[in-house]
Order: C-alpha cells, then structure tokens, then sequence
C-alpha cells in the first residue's frame, strides 16, 4: 500500500437543465452523466487515475448501485476496503453558471466497526472527515508511524476539531472557516496551531491561500478558464486534493508550492467536463492547461 483514503461513497447524477420540476411538471435534461462521488473517493479515483493506485476505505452496500462502485473502483485499480452500510448513497448534482446544486441521500449507518488495515509501505493518508471513527483512528496512527495526513475540511464533522492535532496538510473550505467564525488567514493561523505543517483554505474561483507552519501566507490564484468552458465545478476540489496527494507521492522532495500549483491544473481540466469520471485529468491533460495558460512547469 502506497496511500490510504477514508470517505464517504456517493454515485452520483449529475444533470444539466434549465429548472427543476416542481409539483406535476415534467421535463427532459440537456445531458446527464452517471459517476461515482464522495469527497475522499473522487480524490483517490484522481490519484489513480494519474497513476499511483491507492486503497479506499468506504461505505459499501450490498445493492445494485454498490456493485457498480465495484465496479467502478476495479476499472481504475483503486484497492477496496469496504465498511457496510444497508443503502448506497446517491447525489443529484445540477450545475449551473459555475455553481451547482445538490440533494443527497446518504446512508451513513455504518454497520460494522472501523477495518484494522495493515499499514506497512503506506506513505500518506488522505481523509474527508466522514467515517469521524475511523479518520480518528488511522489519523493518530499514521501521526505515531510517520506517515503523512491530510485531511479535506469541507466542513466541521462530529469530530473534526480532535482530527486536527494529527493532520499534517489541512486543506479546509471557506465554509470551515465560516463555521469557525474566522477569516481564511485567521484559519491557517488556527490549523497551524493544531499541529497543521501545511494549511490551505480553497476559495472556488478565487484560489488558494496557504502557509507553511512559521511562513507567510501565499495566494494561488485559479486559473482563468474561460467562463463559457465552465461545465462542471463540483468535484473540483476533490480533484485537487487528489492532485496534491499524487504530487506528493510521486515526488515527495518538492516543495508544497508545486504540489497545489500541479493539482490547480487538475482543477482547471475538470471544471470544463460534465461528471466525476469525465473530470478526471491524465498527466498530459495536466501538460496541456498548464501550457495553455502559460505555467511555467519547474523541472
């Protein structure tokens, strides 16, 4: 095992249309696409997918649509450590002028406690804060190994502030800092003081802002994709943090500023695509934008 991820699974449904029905009425989407979702899970799909196959832990039901996963994860070599839950969870995803509107329906009753995974040869840990017991567990555990921990905080979970004190990259969202009830650099400075070596806080179509624990702050704007090439931004952020973490994996010597620029470009490519799967980018997909947007690209 080269790297650990622990999430929540989703398959989502992601549509394209001008309204949604309400009462009675009916009516037909643009396009559609059918993926799977989940914060951590569409992170380690990324790692796969530009080449270093990780294991995920995650919810598994025994139905259709979590055979599907399973076969989803199969395709792109993604090693399952499944945890039971009764139901698959779903979300219903609309995007629309560069937002997009969600409804899940999530199981979350996990129905047998946290696996005992094996560590040996694991080089990082990535977690999104669902499965609370489990990221607690392998979180304290990689921090006592040496392993490295990230952690996505799209929002405060049931114990996400505990979680903090054995992550080494916390990488939250404005939200997080709304519940905090702090600025972005008044929240690097918090994750910071938990223990953070690296914090960062994504700001949508504004960027990044991150530190390293004893520097100033730095800004990563986005880059400027083209509003009418926009198709798609959910998921963007799961993109990236799988980005980083390949970056890492596969380089582990370079500095973090080239790690968050390699994974702004992964982004980039899968904004401009409908669904998870279709928003996954390759090495040369990374080549490309970067070119595009005129990146210089570090040796």
């Amino acid at each position: 095992m080269q790297a650990l991820f622990i999430g929540q699974t989703y398959i989502d449904v992601t549509f394209i249309a001008d309204e949604i029905p309400r009462g009675d009425e009916k009516m037909v989407a643009d396009t559609y696409s059918v993926s799977f979702g989940g914060n951590a899970v569409t992170a380690a799909f990324t790692c796969a997918k530009l080449g270093i196959k990780p294991e995920l832990m995650t919810s598994l039901a025994d139905d259709w649509l979590g055979n599907m996963f399973r076969d989803m994860a199969g395709s792109y070599g993604v090693a399952l450590i499944p945890r039971k839950v009764a139901q698959s969870s779903l979300s219903f995803v609309m995007p629309k002028d560069g937002r997009r509107a969600i409804i899940r329906c999530r199981d979350a009753n996990y129905l047998d406690p946290a696996p005992d995974v094996d560590l040996e040869g694991c080089r990082a840990i990535h977690m999104d804060g669902h499965q609370p017991d489990a990221a607690l567990i392998y979180a304290r555990r990689c921090r006592q190994m040496g392993i490295m921990t990230s952690l996505d905080g799209g929002t405060i979970r049931q114990n996400t502030l505990d979680l903090l004190e054995f992550i080494d990259v916390s990488v939250v969202s404005e939200l997080f800092c709304e519940q905090l009830k702090k600025s972005p650099e008044d929240t690097l400075a918090y994750l910071h003081e938990r223990g953070a070596r690296i914090a960062g806080v994504t700001l949508g179509a504004k960027g990044l802002i991150w530190s390293e624990a004893g520097s100033a702050a730095h800004t990563l704007p986005a880059l400027p994709v083209p509003h009418a090439r926009v198709i798609d931004t959910n998921g963007a952020g799961d993109i990236f943090h799988g980005a980083y973490m390949y970056s890492y994996l596969n380089d582990p010597g370079r500095d973090w500023e080239a790690h968050f620029t390699f994974a702004r470009a992964a982004s980039a490519f899968g904004i401009q695509h409908l669904g998870n799967e279709a928003s996954l980018p390759t090495l040369k997909d990374i080549q490309k934008v970067r070119e595009e947007f005129g990146e210089l690209v570090k040796a």
